[in-house]
């Protein structure tokens, strides 16, 4: 749909339903700023669920001659 089309219906609608609409849009601009604040990752989110064993850097017997 095209902007001027939005307006234009916008336009037609009685005064209340007009706030009903604008408040719906805000609504909706809300919600999407809330999922997308959710969708990035914050720094250290994972601290603590995350193990390396002692021996990480030890060679592999798989390897040894």
């Amino acid at each position: 749909m095209k902007p001027i089309q939005l307006y234009t219906q916008k336009n037609a609608l009685p005064n209340d339903l007009k706030v009903e609409v604008n408040d719906f849009i805000d609504f909706l601009l809300t919600k999407r700023k809330k999922e997308l604040e959710k969708k990035k990752p914050k720094f250290r989110c994972v601290k603590g669920q995350i193990y390396i064993s002692p021996d990480f850097d030890e060679p592999l017997d798989d390897f040894s001659v």
